[in-house]
């Protein structure tokens, strides 16, 4: 691992960037060599619940990474939810930037799965790694997979068993919650250490 890796952070709709979560996925991250950026859309800095609308959180995205960004650092962006829609879109419409990593990104409102967020996933150009759980309520799985036939793009999308859109997982499954998080957390550092050193490659 170089750590030439910037990874700017969003947070999903109901969160903060220092949130369980986003701890959780910088903590996963950082031991790997990744530079961790975590930041607040307007709206939470303001201490409110009302989303902005998504051209102040792309702009808001595009001014965390400015203030962040290195020359000499791949540059990924991405994050929980929310935050990981507002980079892919930015991403869709050109934005420079090496990769995505989204973490439960929101094919659809819980519901209403007919409201797909996927008009602009086949504009994106470069390399994704994604992780949804399999009882997301936020992303159908059969959904995701027909939504990326038309996506041209190295996406790579990796399903936690039997977690939801926060990534907790049932007690009725039998399964150790903790130990599975740390698993989860653990794999997906790996792919994402996978992930960088490819788009590195890829960059010479």
């Amino acid at each position: 691992m170089t750590g030439n890796a910037l990874f700017v952070c969003a947070h999903g709709a109901g969160g903060h960037k220092d949130d369980r979560s986003m701890l959780r996925l910088a903590g996963a991250l950082a031991p790997r060599g990744f530079e961790v950026v975590r930041f607040d859309f307007p709206y939470r800095e303001a201490g409110s619940k009302r989303i902005d609308p998504m051209p102040v959180l792309k702009k808001s995205f595009v001014s965390a990474v400015e203030a962040a960004r290195e020359n000499a650092k791949r540059l990924i962006i991405g994050g929980r939810s929310m935050g990981g829609r507002v980079a892919s879109m930015l991403a869709a419409e050109g934005f420079a930037c090496d990769g995505l990593l989204l973490a439960a990104y929101p094919l659809h409102p819980a519901g209403k799965p007919e409201k797909l967020r996927d008009a602009h996933l086949a504009q994106i150009r470069c390399p994704v790694l994604c992780f949804n759980g399999t009882r997301d309520p936020l992303c159908t799985r059969e959904l995701m997979e027909r939504a990326l036939a038309s996506v041209k793009t190295p996406w790579r999308m990796h399903w936690l068993e039997g977690a939801d859109h926060s990534f907790h997982v049932l007690k009725s499954s039998g399964a150790d919650r903790r130990a599975g998080r740390r698993r989860g957390r653990g794999r997906g550092a790996e792919l994402a250490v996978s992930f960088e050193i490819k788009i590195g490659r890829s960059r010479r």
